[in-house]
């Protein structure tokens, strides 16, 4: 039940961050703005780091949820399976994700 409430949970928050995501792409293109201009405007951004953070949080969590959903119905694996699954799949969105917002707001950073 707990992971039911975490994934709808997760999908509510989803909703609106992709409503500003897609907003901001259509204002961006529609400016046309190049990919250099809109990193320029991201660059040492903390409250574009942290939106598309809690971003890259809520997607890792919703889609891990998922995903051990997908494994229990099609590859009929018992629940400890489906767990380690889920927990290796969304700590791989959440590195991944985190990565590449560091990427964008800290260029160079990484390197």
């Amino acid at each position: 039940m707990r992971l039911y409430i975490l994934q709808r949970g997760t999908a509510a928050l989803m909703v609106p961050l992709i409503a500003i995501h897609l907003a901001l792409i259509v204002y961006a293109t529609g400016n046309g703005l190049t990919a250099s201009e809109i990193l320029a405007r991201t660059r040492g951004s903390i409250a574009w780091g942290l939106f598309y953070q809690v971003f890259v949080i809520a997607a890792a969590v919703h889609g891990a949820i998922g995903l051990r959903s997908v494994a229990r119905d099609w590859l009929r694996i018992g629940p400890r399976p489906q767990t380690g699954l889920m927990w290796g799949f969304g700590l791989l969105l959440l590195a991944f994700g985190t990565r590449a917002v560091i990427a964008v707001v800290f260029p160079g950073s990484l390197s």
